[in-house]
């Protein structure tokens, strides 16, 4: 199903990764996002988060998973997603199951991400840390992996600020949000390796 996305065409100079936003010469800071899976309504979901309006933060009001920078209390990237994640969202790790990672992903903003991927058990009471999340939500896994719930449209439609010009990975709408750009690219990323046998998800 995922081939297709693997034959990413040059624009002019610049070439597309799938593991890459923004190759840059400049030093990459470490960080870690957990990929949550939710089992609801009988199939599997994945937990995103819109973050929160804050002029400062180049992602204010995007759809994320919840994450952050790699500290120097965090022994791997598992803890630093799993601390994120209790900080971000209030689930504590003992209500995560890990069930891998994936390929680390570079982004606009010089951070080489490692998304964290696990299982929480669901219902879960949330608590958001308001000043960083705005909301979480649901959406299924395979709506996410219909592919035509996503296509490529031009980065100035939804990042007119950037002086890049290749094309971004756009998500349907769905409940009101939009899932774009290096959050989307991750999860394009997660679902190939869920294709291809590197991230097994638990049956029910």
């Amino acid at each position: 199903m995922f081939d297709k996305l693997l034959k990413i065409e040059p624009l002019g100079d610049d070439v597309m990764h799938l593991n890459s936003d923004a190759p840059s010469p400049r030093a990459l800071k470490d960080a870690a996002v957990l990929i949550p899976l939710a089992y609801h309504q009988n199939q599997w979901h994945i937990l995103f988060i819109r973050r929160a309006s804050n002029e400062q933060d180049r992602h204010s009001g995007q759809v994320a998973f919840p994450g952050g920078r790699f500290e120097d209390s965090d022994a791997s990237f598992e803890d630093a997603a799993l601390r994120e994640t209790h900080e971000e969202i209030g689930v504590p790790a003992n209500k995560i199951e890990l069930l891998g990672k994936i390929t680390p992903y570079v982004t606009v903003s010089d951070y080489s991400v490692t998304p964290i991927v696990g299982t929480i058990e669901w219902p879960t009471p949330l608590t958001l840390q308001e000043t960083e999340v705005a909301r979480a939500f649901l959406i299924p896994l395979l709506w996410l992996q219909d592919t035509d719930n996503f296509t490529y449209r031009a980065r100035r439609e939804l990042d007119p600020l950037s002086s890049r010009r290749h094309p971004i990975i756009v998500f349907n709408e769905f409940d009101g949000e939009t899932l774009w750009g290096a959050t989307a690219r991750m999860t394009l990323n997660f679902l190939k390796a869920v294709s291809d046998g590197n991230i097994r998800i638990p049956e029910r």
